[in-house]
């Protein structure tokens, strides 16, 4: 789904994704240094090119792209940023307005109108903020895409792009609807503690989105069927790596997903919990990877449950949230007793006092969101290590299968060769493409006698 303006729950949506190993490809072929030999039971090259299968992946020795694709990389690194920046500002300036035009007031009061009962009040304000703040952004997802489909990373037409913004508006309003009738609620039933029962009546509303999102949310916008439908050779893989970890993934709950009539990126993921968890694989991944390579993917994304980082980075993260709403909470008497009356904002329980809120919390989450892809990047660090541990012995050269793996999703998604520090610690959720390929080529505790962190 797209970005929502609405920073604090995608800080913290964003949390319970952890990142899933994922790049964006070219829509043509791949380049000659890193063309591979499709996964088992990919389409069958024509009979008329068998005798010109591709060569064995190249080794790696370190992150490396064609002159052309290294010169697109570094250009498009400086576009993300200038993108990055642009996104904070106008999201500001998009609540600034709000309030300025007084636009929360305006359906505030309309909802009055409707209802003197709190709960129809909310069906009609909540989509009116959330559908106007949301338009009021568009043009920067619309300048995003239009980036992602200069750089050939996107192939998505714009009117299938507005379809799936439509959904997600529809699923936000939903969401949002919801939250802000026990925000107001909490409010009115407790003045002085309602951030934290609000904070924590958040945290069962997540766990049953990440839950839902791979049986309801995800099927809104791709198709997915049984994988064992689609490759039985890359299912059997992919079982074995499962059974190593210890997990329980039948292969019923491992899946193709169709990503090529949209995009051109590559992704191998795991996600939900519980009777929700699955394997999912991008058909766009298994043409442009080797069956060692995906394995590998799996392997790194299996880490995540394994090495618990979705509870570690529920708790990490829901402490970010507590301390950014009792910030927000602290800070919000001051913010409307200065601007309050110039908004046309009765008080803190006003329906209207929404679009103050937001504000303050997006720029307290702005100072906190580098903290957070810190911690996003060390346990991904953590991942890449426990998928170079548990394909050891399955995978021949399992670092250097890895390390392909790496500079294949670096290439597909031009990213920078050379990444200033700043420029990590501000955007990046992961580690580096060449320093990941620098680990996967350097980590190696069994040739020297050591046993391993993560898989004994």
């Amino acid at each position: 789904m797209r970005e929502t303006t609405l920073l604090p729950w995608a800080l913290f949506l964003a949390s319970v994704s952890l990142g899933s190993l994922n790049a964006y490809a070219q829509s043509s072929s791949a380049p000659a240094a890193v063309q591979q030999t499709p996964a088992a039971g990919a389409t069958s090259a024509p009979a008329s090119d068998v005798a010109a299968q591709p060569a064995a992946p190249p080794r790696i020795t370190a992150y490396t792209l064609p002159p052309d694709r290294d010169k697109k990389a570094r250009a498009l690194s400086k576009v993300r940023l200038r993108l990055y920046i642009v996104n904070l500002v106008y999201g500001l300036v998009v609540l600034l307005l709000v309030l300025r035009w007084r636009l929360a007031p305006k359906y505030r009061d309309a909802a009055e109108k409707v209802s003197s009962r709190r709960f129809l009040q909310v069906l009609v304000f909540s989509p009116l903020l959330v559908l106007t703040i949301d338009a009021l952004s568009l043009p920067t997802g619309v300048y995003d895409n239009w980036i992602q489909r200069a750089y050939g990373l996107s192939v998505q037409g714009w009117g299938s792009w507005f379809w799936d913004w439509s959904k997600g508006e529809l699923i936000s309003v939903i969401i949002f609807t919801l939250l802000i009738w026990i925000l107001y609620g909490v409010i009115r039933k407790s003045p002085r503690r309602w951030w934290f029962y609000f904070w924590l009546a958040s945290l069962p509303i997540i766990l049953a989105l990440f839950f839902l999102q791979p049986l309801v949310i995800d099927p809104l916008f791709h198709k997915f069927e049984p994988l064992q439908q689609k490759n039985p050779a890359l299912t059997a893989e992919l079982e074995k790596i499962v059974q190593r970890a210890g997990q329980n993934i039948p292969r019923e709950r491992i899946f193709w997903m169709g990503a090529a009539e949209k995009t051109t990126e590559l992704n191998a993921y795991v996600n939900g919990f519980g009777a929700s968890k699955r394997i999912v694989v991008w058909d766009t991944t298994i043409a442009r990877m080797t069956t060692p390579q995906i394995v590998f993917v799996a392997g790194h994304e299996m880490g995540h449950y394994v090495l618990h980082h979705i509870v570690k980075g529920l708790g990490f993260f829901a402490a970010l949230l507590f301390i950014t709403f009792y910030l927000g909470y602290r800070l919000i008497g001051w913010v409307l007793a200065s601007w309050g009356q110039q908004w046309g904002i009765r008080g803190l329980d006003d329906w209207a006092s929404l679009p103050a809120m937001l504000l303050l919390v997006s720029l307290i989450s702005m100072l906190v969101g580098p903290i957070g892809s810190t911690f996003s990047r060390y346990q991904e660090h953590q991942a890449d290590q426990y998928g170079l541990e548990v394909t050891h012995g399955l995978t021949p050269d399992s670092g250097q299968v890895a390390a392909q793996a790496f500079n294949i999703l670096g290439d597909v998604d031009l990213s920078d060769p050379d990444p200033n520090p700043i420029r990590i610690f501000l955007l990046y959720d992961h580690p580096a493409i060449p320093d990941r390929i620098r680990f996967c080529l350097s980590y190696d505790p069994w040739s020297h006698g050591e046993q391993p962190e993560f898989v004994k």
